[in-house]
């Protein structure tokens, strides 16, 4: 049985144009998979020669995108991950939360692999 955790980053971006780097093919296809192809709501990751899917169950333009992973027969499974996107009214700081599931066991291997993405997202925005 996999855990839910959440992660929290300072990003330097707008949410618009943050949005658009997690919720639209091209954009994930710069900082999170390898490549990503959707039809519909139905997204596929592709990292080297491993491909999952995902469909899109939740989505709430510029505040939050919740992808479900799907399995073999393309049906939804327990397991998704979600990407918010929050300003903080008094800062103006915009920080994006990451929720997700691991095994207990590959928790902080899990977190590290979303700490070394959003590195990648950073640098692609340019806020890095």
């Amino acid at each position: 049985m996999k855990e839910k955790y959440e992660l929290e980053f300072l990003i330097n971006s707008s949410p618009q144009l943050l949005y658009q780097y997690v919720s639209d093919p091209s954009g994930l296809s710069e900082w999170f998979a390898d490549n990503v192809n959707s039809r519909g709501e139905v997204y596929s990751f592709i990292w080297g020669d491993s491909q999952e899917k995902a469909r899109v169950v939740t989505r709430k333009v510029d505040e939050r995108i919740k992808y479900r992973w799907l399995d073999e027969e393309d049906e939804d499974t327990d397991y998704y991950f979600e990407i918010k996107i929050h300003k903080d009214e008094l800062t103006k700081d915009v920080i994006v939360t990451v929720v997700d599931f691991a095994y207990p066991d590959e928790v902080s291997e899990s977190k590290q692999l979303w700490e070394n993405q959003i590195m990648d997202l950073k640098q692609v925005l340019g806020s890095a």
